[in-house]
């Protein structure tokens, strides 16, 4: 065996200790290096995880809130309905509280009764559905729906009558060609006769309606359904 002086063990004490120090000072880097990228990770999917949940909260919002609010349905004979049924429906509607703006034309409907289930569109948006709705403002001040191509209900105080034709169309003559919409069931609704309307808004949110015709339409134009 080789003899080691006090001084010599010294020496080799320190440079063990050096390099144990810097053995550890790469871990150390190692590890920093390690938790600021996962920080950065996780940051970015905390930011990307907010941006969504924000977007789906608006958008469940828009689907609670954004919707019609029926305020009166009503039917009507019209001159091929006959005396014992309803030839056309009317409903006024408004946006509900807390609403925002709903496009007229981005309306859809769905009407089911016993005869079979039809889809209902604007009538200018008309495009081989089973048939449409007309419009018409009772309460518009600003013209929003009267008078515009992209007719839009925007006030709490706009009051708006959708009409449909059931049976045979009075007014099928004002179309041109295809253009004629089918019409909604093949004879209008008789006395005792339910149906059911489904009103979608562009945004996807519904409100039903239940249509009940009263037992007897003897010597009435118009009752409430």
């Amino acid at each position: 065996m080789f003899d080691i002086n006090e001084d010599e063990k010294e020496e080799l004490k320190e440079r063990l200790r050096a390099q144990v120090g810097i053995g550890t000072l790469i871990v150390f880097i190692a590890m920093v290096l390690v938790a600021a990228i996962a920080a950065g990770v996780l940051i970015n999917t905390a930011g990307f995880l907010q941006s969504k949940s924000e977007s789906t909260g608006q958008q469940a919002g828009e689907q609670v809130t954004n919707r019609l609010q029926i305020l009166q349905t009503s039917g009507q004979k019209t001159g091929t309905s006959g005396d014992n049924a309803i030839g056309a429906v009317t409903m006024v509607v408004t946006k509900a509280p807390g609403a925002e703006d709903i496009a007229m034309r981005g309306i859809t409907m769905q009407w089911v009764d016993d005869e079979g289930t039809y889809d209902i569109v604007h009538e200018n948006e008309y495009n081989d559905q089973d048939g449409t709705f007309a419009q018409d403002a009772v309460k518009d001040e600003d013209d929003s729906v009267r008078d515009s191509d992209s007719p839009v209900i925007n006030s709490p105080d706009d009051r708006i009558n959708l009409v449909i034709d059931i049976g045979t169309d009075d007014n099928l003559d004002a179309y041109e060609g295809d253009d004629a919409p089918a019409t909604v069931r093949d004879s209008g609704l008789d006395e005792g006769d339910t149906a059911s309307i489904r009103i979608t808004t562009a945004s996807g949110t519904a409100s039903t309606v239940q249509l009940v015709v009263p037992e007897s339409l003897s010597g009435k134009t118009a009752v409430r359904l």
